[in-house]
């Protein structure tokens, strides 16, 4: 069963690529799925990424936490189920 990992306070210009690239230096990485806004096209600054590994999903979680990204500093920990 996939690890969602919930990644905020990214910059509006993120792309899936980058957040992708970022975390598979923690893991192997199932999917990313930066949630964009259909007005402006451009992210909402929050994305969500799949790890197959809790070991993996653990090191990304500690590893970016705070992170910098592009002036951003990344707030990331395990996604809350959907309600």
């Amino acid at each position: 069963m996939d690890i969602r990992i919930y990644v905020g306070n990214l910059n509006k210009s993120t792309t899936q690529e980058e957040i992708t690239t970022l975390f598979t230096q923690a893991g192997s990485v199932s999917g990313t799925e930066v949630v964009m806004d259909k007005g402006t096209g451009l992210s909402k600054g929050f994305a969500f990424v799949s790890m197959s590994d809790q070991a993996e999903a653990d090191k990304a979680i500690s590893m970016f936490n705070g992170y910098d990204m592009s002036g951003n500093a990344l707030k990331v920990n395990v996604a809350k189920p959907r309600v």
